[in-house]
């Protein structure tokens, strides 16, 4: 009911201003007509045309226009705020019910599943909220709040039940909104719950709001309970859900891997027995062990050979050097040790008896010839044990050169067998990448099957804050509507009333001007053949002083006639402005020297500076004089441009007493027909037009000046002369013409004009 008022009121409301449109249009209609009418009947008198024009509202004019209506527009704005007054009290009133979620991740790191126990899940993005909102926001969800609340059978929610509105039912048939009566039932019930519904996002945090509004608080509050159960008790069932599918898959998959390991366990004892490669200690294969214990035998031989080599020489040398021996086989022997220790008696006895007895003692001799005979022995000894060492040093020779004979065959026997283990190898990693999947399988499965019989998938949000019965109202908002409609009232009376002044044929007052603002026009001289005689014309007006505003513009609507020469500034100046894209470059000229070229030149730039931004060129290069009205008289000028000196930046300068830009001569240095020839002075006008809306260039005096030069320079020419009679302008006139200008009007100066 309140969305078919809102509805309603808006059509009126347009259709209001339609209508307000249409009479304004039809208004502005027959005045056009009207006037049209008595201009065919009469001739249109003189134009008066502003002196000084501003063109501005007379805003005072409006504010006593609005005074005067005060009483319409206070009336319409009292009317529209008792007409929304009336209409928020007929609508029915809504209150709003809120509950918060929080996101968060609820289960405990003991009942997580191991592969997400390494996962930090604390975290989630803005993305991952959203995407929340939006599950909240899922027709599924929808219709099973709408199922447990039974609202398909509250006429709030169920048009059939309680009738359409006329809101509804008016934009229906205009095509603005569809008839209830082509909706379904469940679309009328689920357009209704989703009206009411508004699900938000809490920035930079991970709480979710879930609104509902309805004309019921106690129905409100109930509603977004229920969304919030509903929400938690969906999420919990998804993920119950995928930890029972998981185990299912799984266990299809266990019984399915069980038959490939069983096949690629017995694929690999069958090779084995085929291949006669047995498993040793350390799950190695026979040959491979083999290859190792001889390997290592034959290095402990090659060792105890060399050492028994070393040995005997060793012993060789000290008996081949009649040195006493002294090694660790001769301290070994107890043949050696009983010679020794007989020795050393000896020795003892010699010793003692030599302190009694003299060298020639027959017991002195016995003792020495005993020695002698012990070391004979003792040398005998060391032969013996010498040859010894070397027999053993041969049998550890024939030991090595056994175990190398071995060692090859087992290397033979190893290569041969190499191929088979590489093929035996990959059949026990197929089958133990088969164990270890069927192992990781179980133990997937298991734990999903615990997960599943302890409930451990609770919902990743939970409940901060219940929906509780709105007290106030929520919609709609009765003081804020009636200012709204109100203060929108009060806009469009006043919009009206200004524009009906605005319109209004005797709204002159609307614009400002003083009171001698309106003078008559000049009139405007007609066209003349070009071999007619030149007619007197009146002086031209006394210009006001350098110090004065510049001359005042007329507006363009006051010259539709065809372009023709004239005799004043003013109209000089309007004539350009109608003449569009030819009349925006013209040439100042004069008949003779000291006729007030330049002052004629400077006073038709000031005045088209009205119409738009002018540039004022000097090109009277053996006259220049336009610096003393720029305000920087030593800038560089046009000279030094055409010698690529400077930019144009560097160049272009403002007039003192207007908004005209100037371009003086600059630094001639005695070559001014050199510079009026140059041919990059068309490029530089060219690119000054591109920029400017008027050039007007200051020609100087018509025979110092090579006017065939002019004419690419600009579409229109300006004759300033004293006289118009004189036979000086005639000439000057003629070779303009003759030059190729299209047009020549004519301005009267003087000597008054000259000193100004």
């Amino acid at each position: 009911m309140g969305r078919g008022l809102n509805a309603l009121a808006t059509i009126i409301v347009c259709d209001c201003a339609a209508a307000t449109v249409v009479v304004l249009e039809s208004r502005m209609f027959f005045r056009r007509k009207s006037k049209d009418k008595a201009a065919v009947a009469a001739p249109p008198p003189p134009p008066a045309i502003p002196a000084n024009p501003t063109g501005e509202p007379d805003f005072r004019a409006l504010g006593r226009a609005l005074w005067r209506k005060k009483v319409r527009i206070l009336g319409l704005t009292l009317i529209s705020a008792a007409i929304a007054a009336v209409v928020v009290n007929a609508i029915t009133p809504r209150y709003r019910s809120e509950a918060r979620l929080l996101l968060e991740a609820k289960e405990n790191v003991f009942l997580r599943a191991e592969a997400d126990k390494q996962v930090d899940r604390s975290a989630m993005d803005p993305e991952a909220v959203t995407s929340q909102v939006q599950v909240i926001l899922s027709r599924d969800l929808a219709r099973e709040v709408i199922k447990q609340e039974g609202l398909a059978g509250v006429p709030e929610f169920n048009s059939a039940i309680g009738g359409g509105s006329i809101g509804r039912l008016l934009l229906g048939l205009i095509g603005l909104g569809r008839s209830p009566s082509e909706m379904t039932a469940d679309e009328r019930v689920l357009e209704a719950f989703y009206e009411r519904l508004a699900v938000n996002a809490i920035e930079r945090s991970r709480v979710i709001t879930v609104s509902f509004s309805s004309a019921d608080p106690d129905l409100a509050a109930r509603v977004a309970n229920t969304i919030a159960a509903t929400y938690l008790k969906m999420q919990q069932t998804a993920k119950q859900q995928q930890t029972r599918d998981a185990s299912q898959w799984l266990s299809g998959e266990i019984t399915n891997m069980r038959s490939k390991v069983a096949e690629a366990e017995a694929r690999i004892e069958e090779y084995r027995a085929k291949a006669n490669l047995y498993a040793g200690s350390n799950n190695s294969s026979l040959p491979s062990q083999q290859l190792t214990e001889i390997t290592s035998q034959l290095s402990a031989a090659r060792g105890q050979r060399s050492d028994l080599e070393t040995r005997a020489k060793q012993l060789r040398d000290l008996l081949k050097s009649n040195k006493t021996i002294e090694v660790s086989d001769i301290a070994n022997s107890e043949t050696m040790r009983r010679l020794t220790e007989q020795r050393v008696a000896l020795r003892a006895q010699l010793a003692e008896q030599s302190s009694t007895l003299m060298d020639q003692h027959p017991r002195i001799k016995e003792l020495r010839a005993q020695i002698s005979e012990l070391d004979r022995q003792m040398r005998a000894e060391g032969e013996r044990l010498a040859r010894q060492l070397e027999n053993d040093s041969k049998l550890a020779d024939d030991r090595v050169e056994s175990l190398t004979k071995s060692l090859d065959q087992v290397k033979k026997l190893a290569s041969h067998t190499n191929e088979q283990d590489v093929q035996l190898r990959a059949l026990e990693r197929e089958g133990k990448a088969q164990r270890d999947l069927l192992e990781s399988y179980l133990a997937k499965y298991r734990e999903a099957v615990a997960r599943d019989n302890i409930n451990a998938a609770p919902a990743e949000a939970r409940v901060i804050s219940r929906a509780s019965p709105a007290i106030k109202p929520d919609y709609p908002k009765k003081v804020p509507i009636i200012l709204i409609a109100a203060f929108a009232a009060f806009t469009l009376s006043a919009g009206f009333t200004v524009t009906g002044e605005l319109l209004s044929p005797s709204a002159g007052y609307a614009y400002s001007y003083p009171p001698d603002a309106y003078v008559a026009a000049p009139p405007l001289v007609p066209v003349m053949p070009r071999d007619a005689p030149m007619p007197v014309m009146p002086a031209m007006r006394q210009m006001p002083q350098m110090h004065a505003p510049p001359p005042l513009v007329m507006p363009q609507s006051h010259f539709n006639v065809a372009p023709m020469p004239v005799s004043s500034i003013e109209q000089i100046a309007a004539w350009l402005q109608q003449s569009g894209e030819a009349g925006r470059r013209v040439a100042v000229a004069g008949s003779g020297r000291n006729v007030g070229t330049t002052y004629a030149a400077i006073s038709l730039a000031r005045t088209l500076a009205g119409y738009g931004n002018v540039i004022l060129v000097d090109l009277a290069f053996n006259a220049p004089n336009l610096s003393v009205i720029s305000t920087d008289p030593q800038a560089p000028g046009m000279a030094e441009l055409l010698r690529g000196q400077v930019s144009f930046g560097d160049i272009i300068t403002r007039d003192q007493y207007s908004n005209v830009n100037l371009i003086s001569t600059g630094n001639i240095a005695g070559d001014p027909m050199g510079l009026s020839v140059a041919p990059m002075l068309p490029s530089a006008i060219d690119a000054l037009a591109q920029s400017y809306d008027y050039v007007v260039i200051d020609a100087g005096a018509v025979a110092d000046t090579a006017v065939e030069r002019l004419v690419p320079l600009s579409a229109r020419a300006v004759l300033v002369a004293p006289d118009a009679g004189n036979p000086a302008a005639r000439s000057a006139r003629e070779r303009l013409l003759a030059a190729g200008f299209p047009d020549v009007s004519m301005a009267l100066g003087g000597a008054d004009a000259a000193a100004a």
